[in-house]
């Protein structure tokens, strides 16, 4: 089933460069997106590895919606419809990953933390011309390959629904995460009872429409830390109260307060 489309208003589609083949086990290809730019939805015969080095990527795929900060990377399967955009101005390095019975990834999409030894393997396999020296390009390939199982993965994305009331019902809460209108209120706006919003929300998402809620304003609080904007003006933004009660929020979530989340994004 193909996976829910990322609409929001400004995106501008640019072209995927064009791949035939997979001349080695890992081909690097380092590649830059203005804020707003995109690629259309598309699958490769081959794993992907979607490494961001500047700037904030989202990611549809596997019918969810992934954020992808500075020194982490998602991991998309083989095969799977997917499309990646810029919401600021990103560079980022695409690493792709022929299939192997003994590769021990995961059949799903996830986000990666990437370690400094597989982000530096991967910045010497992207500046490495393999005819210069096959052996060395050869040994690079087989380190990242076994490096990849062991980075930590993160669990946190935002499943997104296949039925249309509800994606446009998602995508508004997506684009004013404030929102608390209940399904009572949305209910007649989208032509459905509360009961058949909410029965049909939980079967498609495997969350409740609160636990959904919490888990896209952490999503959007990741994206909006990470393009530079201040905690306090995040908590306005996401309708929280005070910035304290955004604060307690985050860092139940994730461990450490904004601004500590913030720093460790910078000096990693």
């Amino acid at each position: 089933m193909a996976t829910a489309e990322p609409t929001a208003p400004g995106w501008r589609e640019v072209l995927v460069p064009p791949l035939r083949r997979l001349p080695w086990p890992v081909v690097a290809r380092s590649q830059r997106l203005e804020a707003g730019e995109r690629f259309p939805p598309h699958v490769h015969g081959w794993n992907q590895l979607v490494h961001a080095s500047t700037g904030v990527l989202q990611a549809s795929a596997g019918q969810a919606r992934h954020v992808i900060t500075p020194h982490q990377a998602l991991w998309v399967p083989t095969g799977t419809l997917h499309h990646t955009g810029a919401l600021s101005t990103s560079a980022f390095r695409n690493l792709y990953v022929d299939d192997a019975p003994d590769l021990g990834m995961p059949t799903r999409c996830v986000v990666l933390e990437v370690l400094p030894l597989l982000r530096e393997l991967i910045i010497e396999r992207d500046r490495t011309v393999p005819d210069h020296d096959r052996t060395y390009y050869t040994t690079l390939c087989t380190l990242i390959t076994a490096q990849l199982p062991r980075q930590p993965q993160h669990t946190r994305h935002l499943p997104w629904p296949q039925d249309a009331r509800l994606q446009r019902w998602c995508q508004a809460l997506y684009e004013q995460p404030a929102d608390t209108r209940s399904v009572e209120d949305w209910a007649p706006l989208l032509g459905a009872s509360a009961r058949t919003l909410a029965r049909h929300f939980e079967r498609e998402t495997g969350m409740r429409l609160r636990d959904w809620r919490l888990r896209l304003r952490l999503l959007r609080a990741i994206e909006w830390l990470a393009q530079g904007r201040s905690p306090t003006v995040i908590a306005h933004e996401l309708g929280y109260a005070s910035a304290s009660a955004f604060n307690y929020m985050f860092r139940i979530e994730m461990g450490m307060s904004p601004l500590q989340w913030k720093r460790a994004r910078t000096t990693a």
